[in-house]
C-alpha cells in the first residue's frame, strides 16, 4: 500500500483535521499523515520509517523506486512544522535495515539533523535496525517509559496498559459508495495504541489478520483511519473484512 499518491496537499491539513482521543488516560492526537502528537509532552511519536528501503532492496540487485527516503522525511518534516515538539520518537524500524543509517546520504542526514536542531530525538530500535541509529542526532533506546505509556516497536501480548507500538502496519477496510476503501490505521481500545507504518512505500496488514489476535478488545477497538485531509474513525464492528 504506497501512501505517497495519497497526499497531494498535505500543507493544508491543520490539527482540527485530527482525531482527538486518549490512550491510558492520555491524551494524544491522530494526524492524517500517520504521525500521533502528545500535547502533555509537546512529542510527535511516528514508527516504522522504512528509510532508505529503496537502497537496501538496490544492494541485494532488486529494483524498487528510489525515492522512499526523501518522500518520508518530507512528510516528516511537514509534522515538526505543524507541531514544533520538544521531543520526536521514532518507534523502529526507522532503516529498512541494519545499514541503511550508516550508508545515509549526507542530504538525507544533514534533512535529519535540521529537523532534530533545538529538540530531543529518540530512536526505539525495532527487528529491521536492531543495533540502533549511525553518526545522527538524538539517542537509541529499546523502549521508552514515559508518565504511564510505553513506547516500543513491537507489542507485547499482555503487557497492554499505556503501549504505543508500530511494527505490525495497520491497516483497515470499509465500504463506500459501493466501493471498499482500504487504509492505513491507528488501532487503539484505548488501552493500547498500535501504529500505522509511517514510510511512503511500506504495506499494511489488516485489523482481522492472526497477527493482530489477542491485542485489542475488540468491543472498544477503533480503527482511526487515513484519509487525504483527516482521520476517519470507524469501530471495528463496521469494517469489512
Amino acid at each position: 500500500m504506497n501512501r505517497i499518491a495519497s497526499y497531494r496537499d498535505v500543507t493544508a491539513q491543520t490539527p482540527s483535521q485530527c482525531a482527538e482521543i486518549g490512550v491510558h488516560d492520555v491524551a494524544v492526537l491522530c494526524d492524517p499523515l500517520g504521525g500521533l502528537f502528545i500535547p502533555q509532552h509537546a512529542m510527535l511519536v511516528v514508527s516504522d520509517l522504512h528509510l532508505e528501503k529503496g537502497a537496501a532492496f538496490a544492494r541485494r540487485g532488486q529494483l524498487h523506486p528510489p525515492y522512499d527516503t526523501l518522500a518520508t522525511l518530507r512528510l516528516l518534516q511537514i509534522l515538526i512544522d505543524r507541531y514544533a515538539p520538544k521531543t520526536v520518537v521514532t518507534l523502529g524500524d526507522n532503516f529498512h535495515d541494519r545499514k541503511g543509517s550508516a550508508l545515509l546520504p549526507p542530504l538525507f542526514r544533514q534533512s535529519i539533523k535540521d529537523m532534530a536542531k533545538g529538540r530531543d530525538w529518540l530512536w526505539v530500535n525495532g527487528n529491521h535496525d536492531p543495533d540502533g541509529a549511525v553518526g545522527l542526532p538524538g539517542n537509541s533506546v529499546d523502549e521508552l517509559h514515559c508518565s504511564g505509556l510505553v513506547f516500543r516497536h513491537e507489542p507485547k501480548p499482555g503487557q497492554a496498559n499505556g503501549e504505543i507500538a508500530g511494527h505490525l502496519h495497520p491497516a483497515a477496510v470499509v465500504r463506500r459508495r459501493e466501493k471498499s476503501v482500504r487504509r492505513a490505521c491507528f488501532a487503539t481500545d484505548g488501552t493500547r495504541l498500535v501504529m500505522p507504518a509511517f514510510g511512503v512505500t511500506t504495506g499494511g496488514l489488516d485489523l482481522r489478520h492472526a497477527a493482530m489476535k489477542g491485542l485489542f478488545n475488540r468491543t472498544h477497538l477503533v480503527a482511526h483511519m487515513l484519509g487525504r485531509d483527516r482521520i476517519y474513525s470507524v469501530r471495528f464492528d463496521n469494517l469489512i473484512g
